[in-house]
């Protein structure tokens, strides 16, 4: 009797342990947001974060709070002699966030750390050709992996942060691939809603890439970046880029893609577009 109580303890303790720990984070959230948003942050989006000046209000609280809990909870860290300020931070977090702003699970648990270079880097690309492996360095303007860890070209980040006019953004893009690899396998389908999600995902983003790539062949311009022609998962990232920076143009040209988009990052893009000055 006396062990089967200590083993009754010991399984209370265990099942209370997420349910206290998740109390604890709660809390020092709280924390980290109570004091007011620094002045300095706040200029710092309005000038560097394109996509941060045409949220409607009620967004940008939230994603002022969002981008300080992951500033305080992400590790930051500066490459190849790039001093990384709180505004760099900023810049990269308050997109990040933007990806998770309207979903359950906001905080990319697998994400660790977050690394910046201050311009193009270079990093090991493995081809295979039958029975010739070759190994090579490709120079890169960011990188997502699977193990937690993003890498990022500050020069990239800030110039195609401050921007509306191109579809392209490096953070949009490399987190993107840090919600495709949640599930662990990189394959252009993030974890969705419910089961239910899967078919249409599929069906949809099958036929698009598939019709992408036969542009791509066929030297034909779209409105999603050739790049997506690449693999089914940079399709998601490219697909996601175009989503945030070019709605307009992907809700006219591909309405079914646009709206899954919507779908899954919880909202209408196109909306905040219209209120552009």
């Amino acid at each position: 009797m006396d062990i089967l109580l200590a083993l009754a303890a010991l399984v209370a303790l265990l099942a209370g342990i997420p349910a206290g720990f998740r109390a604890v984070r709660e809390a020092r959230r709280r924390r980290i947001v109570a004091p007011p948003f620094p002045a300095e942050w706040e200029q710092t989006l309005q000038n560097d974060v394109a996509l941060f000046r045409i949220l409607p209000e009620e967004l940008r609280k939230r994603l002022r709070d969002m981008a300080r809990i992951f500033i305080a909870e992400k590790h930051f860290e500066g490459l190849a002699g790039f001093a990384l300020t709180d505004a760099a931070k900023l810049v990269i977090a308050s997109q990040a966030c933007l990806l998770t702003l309207n979903r359950k699970a906001w905080d990319y648990p697998r994400l660790k750390t977050i690394l910046v270079y201050p311009d193009s880097f270079y990093s090991p690309q493995t081809t295979v050709d039958g029975m010739l492996v070759t190994e090579e360095l490709s120079e890169r303007l960011g990188e997502s992996w699977g193990r937690g860890v993003v890498v990022l070209a500050w020069d990239t980040v800030e110039r195609e942060s401050a921007h509306l006019g191109s579809s392209r953004n490096v953070v949009l893009h490399e987190f993107a691939h840090q919600l495709d690899q949640e599930d662990g396998d990189p394959d252009g389908t993030p974890i969705l809603a419910g089961l239910a999600e899967y078919p249409d995902w599929a069906r949809i983003f099958s036929r698009e890439f598939v019709r992408l790539r036969e542009e791509v062949r066929a030297n034909r311009g779209g409105v999603l970046d050739p790049y997506g022609a690449t693999d089914p998962a940079e399709f998601f990232a490219v697909a996601t880029e175009t989503f945030f920076k070019r709605s307009k143009q992907l809700k006219s040209a591909i309405p079914d893609l646009y709206a899954l988009l919507g779908r899954y990052y919880g909202y209408d893009p196109y909306e905040w577009f219209k209120t552009e000055a």
